[in-house]
């Protein structure tokens, strides 16, 4: 629990970066959730919230209107209500999910496809398209979702990605495995026996709870089962250029990469990347030999891929120290290959330069080295947070608040001002030209 004087410097914290609102930012909206929210995706302009409380769980699919840079009001940003629901952010459908939605991830090939992670050892497929809108009042039965992953002896909660290039689906839980799937093993199934309903695809047995609409659901085995840690696997990722090739960080301090094409053996176990135990994992989608870590020791790492041996200490690139609470979410940017954010227990959501690591020169500075953007609208952890991929500079993140508000979660939309992220000497151009503008027009 938190003490009085933290909570009252993250109140002080919160008051300050609200009233510096209107310069930081081109575009933020806020939207108030009454349950917590663990987890957050984006395809466009289309979000995911989970919820939880004593409704039933829901997966929420909705549309947002992302405005473009420079074009939002300043009087809506003035505005900002952080109690409200904005008007920006319309539900667009409600699926009940069956247990607590603690992952979300989109298939990069069909953004209707998303696979969701709960208290269960499997893992959710869902057709959001196709899947029917439903009401979320108390009493609701459970939708059923369209295929279901198996594999897993033990719940697999948070590490879940989706391949950019395959349909393929990896994930990690307690019983300290990583496991391949592809989607399209189940399509292969139906087409190879035709007015089966079903085909060769098996039914779930291992649910979380005993919900039925579960193991009604197709299910699909694994490709391949992937032990080496030693400890729960906390994320996973794909390599971006390789459908082969994937990593995993755990419980165990343990960064490894692995190698289909090797087995199921890891090619490179680093078992000890961290002082602790190891959230979250990112592979740059512009540079392949680099990897992203983030840790309860409050610190990410960015390592090189083509340095990395396996046993004893890792050796990062750089370690980036911004947090002081372990580090929850890493995602680079997918618009700069350089930048990427970092988002952690003390609330704040980080974005980083690690070009800039080591190039302020003789310039004075307080912010730790490549640090350039920090987002301090949350009020309690940011368990989540994505790049909109089509907008650049924009995120949407999701913070869990129930801790110091005794409220329920919040999605934050927000992009901040150009002014930031642009090159300094672009910038200072620009605005001795607004100078000279102004100088005119009172002359």
């Amino acid at each position: 629990m938190k003490g009085k004087a933290t909570e009252a410097s993250v109140n002080d914290r919160y008051t300050q970066w609200k009233s510096l609102v209107p310069v930081l930012y081109d575009w933020l909206v806020n939207h108030n959730l009454v349950w917590p929210s663990l987890s957050c995706s984006d395809a466009c302009v289309c979000f995911k919230l989970s919820t939880d409380g004593s409704v039933p769980n829901t997966l929420v699919i909705a549309n947002c209107e992302v405005v473009k840079p420079r074009v939002a009001a300043a009087e809506h940003i003035s505005q900002f209500n952080e109690e409200a629901r904005s008007p920006f952010v319309k539900k667009y459908k409600t699926i009940i999910h069956p247990g607590e939605v603690n992952r979300i991830r989109e298939l990069p090939q069909n953004s209707k496809i998303v696979a969701t992670h709960t208290d269960s050892p499997d893992v959710l497929i869902w057709d959001i398209e196709a899947q029917p809108n439903r009401h979320a009042v108390l009493g609701a039965s459970d939708s059923r979702p369209d295929l279901l992953l198996t594999g897993h002896q033990d719940n697999a909660e948070f590490a879940l990605a989706m391949c950019p290039s395959e349909p393929f689906v990896l994930s990690g839980g307690k019983d300290k495995s990583v496991i391949l799937w592809s989607i399209h093993d189940h399509i292969s199934s139906l087409a190879s026996e035709p007015g089966s309903g079903g085909g060769s695809a098996k039914h779930s047995s291992k649910t979380g709870g005993s919900n039925e609409k579960l193991r009604d659901s197709p299910s699909v085995e694994p490709r391949g089962v992937y032990k080496g840690h030693e400890d729960t696997v906390e994320d996973v990722q794909f390599c971006p250029s390789s459908s082969q090739e994937f990593c995993s960080v755990g419980d165990d301090s343990c960064l490894i990469l692995w190698d289909t094409r090797a087995g199921s053996s890891s090619a490179v176990k680093v078992e000890k990347a961290h002082d602790a135990d190891l959230h979250c994992v990112d592979w740059n989608p512009h540079d392949v030999n680099l990897i992203l870590t983030g840790s309860a020791d409050n610190t990410i790492r960015l390592f090189d891929r083509r340095y990395l041996t396996s046993g004893g200490v890792g050796s990062p690139v750089h370690t980036f120290e911004g947090h002081n609470a372990a580090v929850l979410c890493i995602q680079w940017s997918p618009h700069k290959a350089s930048v990427f954010g970092s988002s952690a227990e003390d609330g704040l959501l980080n974005i980083w330069d690690h070009e800039k690591v080591g190039k302020n020169g003789s310039k004075p500075s307080n912010a730790p080295p490549g640090l350039f953007f920090r987002h301090a609208g949350h009020r309690d952890k940011v368990v989540d947070f994505h790049w909109n991929a089509s907008d650049p500079w924009t995120i949407a993140s999701v913070s869990d608040d129930c801790g110091s508000t005794g409220g329920g979660g919040t999605l934050q939309i927000w992009r901040m001002i150009d002014l930031i992220y642009r090159p300094e000497e672009e910038v200072l151009a620009e605005l001795d030209t607004f100078k000279s503008h102004l100088t005119t027009c009172q002359a």
